[in-house]
């Protein structure tokens, strides 16, 4: 059984030769044991980190690259064409510490009865989807670098606040 303990990154030229498809409340755990794409038994031992995301790599006490893989799942999928709109139920998703994620005119969070009334009640026009679910990480969460150039994909970064100019 594959145990993986560390974060990584590619080194030049090389690719995952393992994937672990993860739900986001999954992505968020430290330790559990998984079952890679290739079917391979693993157990995850992290240390604290930012959560987990769709394309992060990890590497295994044998050397193996991994990377993350979002799972889809269901969620429910927020919309409106007026940004005041979609600022005001985000602010109301927030108030009840709700995971979010942003898109471009639109806000999606996990399949919730109760939040879905609320926002249907507050004019919001939702739908459901399935799709993989990156909500923005909070304003306290830790610094994550993603790689960069045209072949990286489009993900949320954590938000780390820069030091005011008496700081430095």
């Amino acid at each position: 059984m594959l145990e993986i303990h560390d974060r990584s990154e590619a080194s030049q030229g090389e690719l995952a030769a393992e994937q672990l498809e993860l739900c986001f409340d999954l992505r968020q755990k430290r330790q559990l044991r998984c079952k890679l794409r290739s079917g391979n038994e693993a157990v995850l031992r992290l240390s604290r980190g930012p959560v987990l995301r769709g394309g992060d790599l990890l590497r295994a006490s044998d050397r193996t690259l991994i990377e993350i893989i979002a799972a889809p799942e269901k969620l429910v999928q927020i919309e409106s064409n007026n940004p005041g709109d979609l600022a005001r139920l985000a602010y109301h998703l927030g108030n009840r510490h709700v995971a979010v994620e942003v898109g471009d005119r639109y806000l999606r969070i996990a399949e919730d009865p109760v939040l879905e009334n609320m926002l249907v009640g507050l004019g919001a026009k939702i739908q459901h989807v399935v799709a993989p679910f990156e909500p923005e990480a909070g304003a306290y969460a830790g610094a994550h670098r993603y790689g960069e150039g045209p072949s990286q994909p489009s993900r949320i970064h954590e938000y780390v606040p820069k030091p005011a100019a008496s700081d430095q």
